[in-house]
């Protein structure tokens, strides 16, 4: 089917000038119009021409510029160059081609030429692309392949059936629009071999040369002759005659053309398959994509590949080439294996007082890997609350693994990182190791207080490790755990009011609020009444919790390591600890310049809490009872114990902030709120918390000096089967849909499998 009309603008008799740009402008000479579409033959076209300016056909040659490009003259010779160039202007009325006799030459511009050759070409001067990728307008940024220019066409829209004056060159500008579709790059490998006699630098050439001839003239080959000095080939198709051989010139390392037969009795062989792009091909080709869009997708590379190649991948070619070339950018996986050693002391010595340490297993491949700079221990040991959260995160890499994680939560209640290690596995075993090192790593005489899951060993080894600690289950695990334990009893309404009631539970800071929750629980299923009180409620029950958790119920302080390994997951395992170590070094110094600007005595989250609790005082009244304790009457009556920090609502013990009625007893014996608040929310303990730099470290990718005697690292010896997720994974939701039935209304099945009676 034919496409829309294209008028072609024919000029002739013009000169060109040159801009400050680099760009042509013509001016002079005569127009005329000619409408033409993808069914015009290039003969009749260029024989209109020529009867239009009144010479003859031999003397004449026809070219363009693309569009939004008036840099580069492009040739017109033959059926397909004619196609290309109305696909090129496929969305612009017009195109403006320039007629020039054979006397006549272009401008003689070094960086400017004409093409000489009937394909889509470059000018000479410019750099060739290695892969070439098409014509390109480098007065444009470079676009990779399936993406284009989005420029407005402000050109006015014509009829094509209207009839032109002879002067319309003067009234119509050069159209400016962009193209979607590029030519195939295939076709510029056409003449990649030419004959007997060619000659090539080497073997190497000639196999690339050859390949990409193959690519363009769509067959596949197979070799019957490869080595050093000789390449004998044959058209993969039985009894297609087509064959080539080329051999070393003696003396020299040039590998020649000795014997050519180019007739193809088969008809070319489709390269459904891609038989010649091999994945090494496909990732040369790609790579400088990659560079500027790491999430260049491999059903793209599919897509593109087949665009501009005319190459059908499957989508595992794509991805596999896609690995290959990732690896070429970024370093070998395997090496950087290699290097943990290296790394590991080069941490310590760019920053003194860090703790970073591996193990491998029995074959020297790798296990784990800890890490925690000294700036991060210092200031949790300085400014940080006594509270730590443990978390996990998968990783998407090469070898997969898992990132555990140790943060803290700073003045302000950000999150700060602690430390943190990447495993082969999360295993019992794993987070007990981790558990150790951090030991080592935290100088601290305060009993720590801990927010992490219950599984995975974690309640064995906190108790173990850090004997005077307090372990707070996590409620997201532990919600998690009570759904997926009640097995699709309920349906997704019922669990959600379950898991409000656990939540209110939790959050209760008295027994009697606390068991109210419950029974609310008890009312819908006495199952998950059961779980609930047999789940320890002393580890994460505020009523009943010992420990000093500030109100913390969760362990998801570590998204912000997720974020970051999100980033750099694809990254071999040094760099991805360099990216993470500069993700934390940029924190630290981003929120100690920010803390500087700072004239509250509390950090701006907590100055903000004080201050909601501070306009709930107005009505309330004070009762001195005994020595420090008052007693505090409002909507409800509280107790106030002044040497204690204590009062009987438990908000003051919570959250280490003063509570509303703490406010008002204060305010009353004319003292400062200031002054009874934990010192970690102060802005001077923020301050110390930020106050040490990571330092940079140099070379990441490469050995030490003298480092023979370090024990070599392999990567991980088992790989889990199947290509890593792509799917984020962060905090998953708590309840999932249930599965139920139109028929009978039950949940766990669907209706085909309902096994109630009709």
């Amino acid at each position: 089917m034919a496409t829309k009309k294209l008028i072609a603008i024919c000029q002739s008799g013009g000169e060109f000038e040159i801009e400050k740009d680099g760009s042509f402008l013509y001016r002079g000479g005569d127009a005329h119009a000619i409408d033409i579409d993808d069914q015009t033959k290039f003969d009749d076209f260029k024989m209109e021409v020529a009867e239009m300016f009144n010479c003859s056909v031999s003397t004449i040659s026809i070219k363009y510029f693309l569009p939004g490009n008036s840099k580069t003259l492009i040739t017109v010779s033959n059926d397909k160059d004619l196609e290309r160039m109305i696909k090129f202007h496929a969305d612009s009325i017009t195109a403006d081609v320039f007629i020039m006799m054979e006397e006549m030459v272009a401008p003689d511009v070094s960086n400017m030429p004409t093409s000489r050759s009937s394909r889509t070409t470059l000018s000479e001067e410019v750099p060739p692309l290695d892969p070439p990728l098409g014509v390109v307008d480098d007065t444009q940024p470079s676009i990779p392949l399936g993406c284009s220019l989005d420029i407005v066409d402000d050109i006015n829209h014509i009829d094509a059936d209207m009839d032109f004056p002879s002067d319309i060159a003067s009234i119509l500008p050069i159209s400016v629009v962009p193209y979607e579709k590029h030519a195939k790059v295939a076709d510029q490998w056409e003449n990649m071999i030419t004959g007997v006699g060619q000659r090539f630098s080497g073997v190497q050439e000639f196999r690339e040369s050859l390949r990409k001839y193959a690519i363009a003239h769509q067959f596949a080959f197979k070799y019957k002759k490869n080595d050093s000095h000789r390449v004998t080939v044959k058209c993969k198709v039985e009894g297609c005659p087509w064959r080539i051989h080329a051999s070393r010139l003696s003396t020299t390392q040039l590998i020649c053309i000795k014997k050519m037969n180019p007739t193809h009795t088969c008809g070319g062989a489709s390269l459904t398959g891609g038989h010649q792009a091999t994945r090494s091909w496909v990732a040369s080709i790609i790579k400088d994509r990659l560079k500027d869009f790491p999430d260049y997708k491999p059903k793209d590379i599919v897509n593109d590949i087949k665009q501009e190649y005319g190459i059908q991948l499957n989508y595992s070619q794509a991805w596999r080439a896609k690995e290959i070339a990732m690896e070429q950018l970024q370093g070998s996986y395997k090496d950087a294996y290699s290097q943990l050693p290296s790394l590991c002391e080069r941490i310590m010595e760019t920053n003194p007082g860090s703790l970073a340490t591996f193990t491998t297993k029995e074959d020297s491949s790798f296990h784990r890997l800890f890490i925690s700079f000294h700036a991060s221990l210092s200031g949790f040991v300085q400014g940080c609350r006594p509270l730590l959260f443990l978390d996990s995160i998968p990783l998407k890499s090469k070898y997969q693994g898992m990132l555990l994680t140790a943060t803290a939560a700073d003045g302000d209640d950000g999150i700060f990182p602690v430390a943190f290690a990447v495993v082969d596995a999360e295993t019992n075993d794993n987070w007990h190791w981790f558990l150790l090192q951090l030991k080592s790593a935290v100088s601290t005489s305060c009993p720590l207080t801990f927010i992490a899951d219950r599984q995975k060993g974690l309640r064995e080894s906190i108790s173990e490790i850090f004997k005077d600690s307090c372990h707070g289950y996590c409620l997201r695990y532990l919600t998690e755990e009570l759904v997926r334990d009640l097995k699709g009893q309920f349906s997704q309404e019922v669990n959600r009011i379950i898991t409000e009631d656990l939540y209110h539970a939790a959050s209760a800071p008295k027994p009697e609020d606390f068991y109210t929750s419950v029974e609310s629980v008890k009312s819908i299923s006495l199952e998950a009444y059961n779980w609930i009180m047999q789940s320890e409620p002393q580890n994460w029950a505020n009523s009943f919790f010992q420990g000093a958790r500030y109100n913390h119920m969760t362990s998801n302080f570590g998204e912000l390591f997720y974020s970051w390994a999100s980033d750099a997951h694809e990254l071999p395992i040094t760099q991805m600890v360099d990216v993470i170590r500069g993700n934390i070094m940029e924190l630290i110094y981003t929120r100690r310049a920010e803390s500087d600007h700072w004239l509250t005595r509390l950090t701006p989250s907590m100055e903000e809490k004080l201050e909601k609790e501070t306009l709930k005082v107005c009505s309330f009244q004070v009762l001195l009872t005994t020595g420090s304790i008052f007693e505090v009457q409002g909507e409800s009556t509280e107790v106030v114990d002044m040497d204690r920090w204590d009062c009987s609502c438990k908000g003051w013990q919570l959250t280490g902030l003063p509570c509303c009625h703490a406010i008002a007893v204060i305010s009353c014996v004319g003292q400062s709120p200031y002054d009874y608040c934990s010192r970690y929310f102060t802005t001077e303990s923020y301050r110390l918390t930020y106050a040490e730099a990571i330092q940079p470290i140099p070379d990441v990718d490469s050995p030490m000096q003298n480092d023979s005697s370090q024990a070599l690292v392999t990567p991980p010896t088992r790989r889990p089967p199947g290509r890593p997720t792509t799917k984020k994974v962060g905090p998953q939701e708590v309840m999932k849909r249930q599965l139920q039935c139109s028929r009978c209304k039950g949940l766990g099945h669907n209706k085909a499998t309902c096994k109630e009676l009709l």
